[in-house]
This record gives C-alpha cells, sequence and structure tokens, in this order.
C-alpha cells in the first residue's frame, strides 16, 4: 500500500485569489460545476476540510447525485466517502451537518492534549484521532493510507491547502476560477504565506484547461503520481 493516498485539493477561487467574502458561502462556481465536483467526491475514498471550514460553511460533504450514489453502493462502498476534518481546539458543533449527514464514517484529528476534549464533544458522532503533539498532514495522511484511504480529496480551506500544499502532499490541483473580485484583504485567501515546493525553479505542470460556463478549470500535476483523466 503507498504511504499516502493519491491526493487532490479542489477549490474555486475568485480572480484576486480569495475562497470567498465575508458573506456565508459566496457562490464562486455554477451548477454545470457543481456536478463536476460531485463526480470527483463520488471518485474518492475520503473528503477532508478543516475545522473552520466546518464551522463556517456547515458542509454537508455528500455525493449529490442519485446514480452516482448508486454506482457507489453497487461497488460495496459507501453513497459517499468518509469525511475528515481536523481541529486544534476540538470546539466543532456535533449536530453539524459534517457529522449528523451521510451514511460515512466521520474522522476528526487533534493533538493528543486535545483528544479528551473532542471525545467529549464529538466522540458520539465521529472517531477521534490522536494526531501527536501536533497534526502534521503528512502523519495524518499516512495514517489515512493505513485505514485504506486511496483517494483523498481536499476541500479546503486556506490553512489547509497550506499545510498539504507546502509539505508537497498534492498529486493534483483542481483550481476553479470565477469572473468576480472580492477585493477585501480580511477575506480567506486560497494559501496563507509559507514556502511552497513550486517556484522558478520547479513550475508546476499545467494539465488541463477546460471553460465550464462562465468559469475556467485550471488541472495542475502537482507530482509523478498525477493521474490524467
Amino acid at each position: 500500500m503507498p504511504e499516502r493516498p493519491y491526493t487532490m485539493l479542489s477549490c474555486s477561487v475568485s480572480l484576486d485569489g480569495y475562497l470567498g467574502d465575508r458573506t456565508p458561502r459566496l457562490a464562486l462556481s455554477n451548477d454545470a460545476d457543481f456536478d463536476r465536483v460531485d463526480a470527483v467526491r463520488a471518485s474518492c475514498d475520503a473528503i477532508m476540510v478543516g475545522a473552520v471550514t466546518v464551522r463556517a460553511d456547515n458542509p454537508r460533504l455528500l455525493v449529490r447525485s442519485q446514480a452516482r450514489r448508486d454506482a457507489r453502493t453497487a461497488r460495496g462502498l459507501t453513497p459517499s466517502p468518509m469525511k475528515i476534518t481536523v481541529t486544534d481546539r476540538a470546539d466543532l458543533d456535533a449536530h453539524s451537518d459534517f457529522f449528523t449527514t451521510g451514511e460515512t464514517e466521520k474522522l476528526v484529528y487533534t493533538s493528543s492534549a486535545r483528544v479528551p476534549d473532542a471525545c467529549a464533544r464529538l466522540g458520539l458522532v465521529a472517531t477521534i484521532v490522536d494526531g501527536g503533539p501536533c497534526v502534521r498532514m503528512r502523519r495524518l495522511s499516512e495514517d489515512l493510507a493505513d485505514r485504506g484511504v486511496q483517494r483523498l480529496m481536499v476541500e479546503g480551506g486556506g490553512v489547509v491547502h497550506t499545510q498539504f500544499l507546502a509539505d508537497d502532499l498534492v498529486d493534483e490541483l483542481q483550481l476553479v476560477i470565477a469572473p468576480v473580485f472580492v477585493g477585501d484583504s480580511s477575506a480567506p485567501r486560497f494559501v496563507t504565506d509559507a514556502r511552497f515546493p513550486w517556484h522558478r525553479g520547479r513550475r508546476a505542470r499545467l494539465a488541463e484547461t477546460r471553460q465550464i460556463g462562465d468559469v475556467v478549470l485550471l488541472r495542475y500535476a502537482l507530482s509523478p503520481r498525477f493521474i490524467d483523466r
């Protein structure tokens, strides 16, 4: 088994590089792209978001298409992939959609010091995983591989994106560009400050450009493991 899952990072951003504004869930995509993302979700074993995204967006992270859910069930899988989040403070609402929707396992990674709090708050709705003194994405990825996760989709937010990219753990970047500007420096960005492996001496490879209605999908190959399909 590989040391970590094949990892896809997926997000929509404004022309000025923001994930949204200060309003709840600014729509940066369109119905056709939502359906594309749904197909990608259906192809994965697990979907991951950070705790900030769970709190701010209350995502369900489910496969929407009944046909795709049925196809997964016919393959002996749950209708939607496993759901994963990571938190430093364990201050998540057990009644949020992340935990209450979907017939699939939910994993919460947290630091060793926060495991008791996480178990008390979330132990009835999720599996709490001790991530060590400080949760590192490489260790998390290796643990997911040990649990049988072969394809991981990371859907945000910016801190999680940054950690995966800076640690060179992403095989494929799916970046959708929306034709809008946010223009608010306090809004969440696609990534935060970090030292990334891709720079003027090591450029990411553009594998696909596709217009989907009024948005553009850019697919980048970020590792030799990239699967072009």
